[in-house]
């Protein structure tokens, strides 16, 4: 083979490996962009203190698992285009009604194309009129007891956010009484009404639940109005496991 062919191959090949490598690269920045999530927080009523906190502990887990995490309460910000810029919204303490007609639809549209959705503690207690958001959610906050130890119990122990869970948990936070309960919910953890005062629901009292919803991934937890819940490992991967599910992370 004469030298300048054996060179010109040579040349080709380094030009071809280095297109893969850059053809590779691109993907994975790509992917990476995808592994985004936006916390949402906006109040129009009772705003819990933990909010700040519990910001920062997402942030926290975010750097720490390979997923961006942006946070606002402006509810302008909530639009198509917008949530085109992440796999994950997260309700965090949501309270009242906090939409417009256009956010609802932007919402709808984003879960409709296979968003995901994380709503943690008071997530329940907003958009009381929309009935859409109410069974997406899973149901209503009703009431509840002062702050208090109770025992919850898991139900479901193979899914993220619950594997790494004691089948009895003790611990201290507010416990919702709920309504509108969507039947079509599964169930990751339930309380148990015998250990505490003020329970409303009965043997079947949900804490937290996941669902496939319209084309979206929805996770609930109840838990989280406290500041001590967001320095607390088990509830943190308790959280990180439902972000991580409606994420589609394996």
């Amino acid at each position: 083979m004469p030298a300048f062919s054996f060179t010109k191959n040579i040349l080709l090949a380094v030009v071809f490996i280095a297109g893969v490598s850059f053809t590779g690269s691109q993907k994975e920045s790509t992917q990476f962009k995808k592994n985004k999530v936006l916390i949402f927080s906006k109040t129009n009523g009772y705003r819990h203190q933990s909010i700040e906190v519990g910001i920062a502990a997402i942030k926290k887990l975010g750097a720490e698992n390979n997923f961006d995490v942006e946070a606002t309460e402006d509810s302008l910000y909530l639009t198509d285009a917008n949530f085109k810029n992440y796999k994950t919204i997260i309700f965090l303490s949501t309270t009242g009604t906090i939409l417009g007609k256009d956010q609802e639809l932007a919402l709808q549209n984003f879960i409709h194309n296979g968003g995901g959705l994380v709503g943690i503690h008071a997530a329940t207690d907003c958009e009381y009129q929309w009935d859409w958001y109410v069974k997406m959610i899973g149901g209503n906050f009703l009431s509840h007891p002062q702050q208090q130890e109770a025992k919850l119990i898991i139900v479901d122990n193979t899914h993220p956010s619950t594997k790494h869970l004691p089948a009895t948990w003790q611990r201290k936070d507010e416990w919702y009484n709920f309504k509108n309960l969507n039947p079509d919910l599964t169930v990751l953890i339930k309380i148990d009404e015998t250990s505490y005062t003020g329970g409303a629901n009965g043997n079947n009292h949900p804490m937290a639940w996941y669902h496939s919803f319209e084309g979206g991934k929805i996770f609930y937890t109840e838990l989280g109005h406290t500041n001590e819940s967001y320095s607390d490992p088990l509830f943190l991967q308790h959280v990180l496991g439902g972000i991580q599910y409606t994420m589609g992370v394996k």
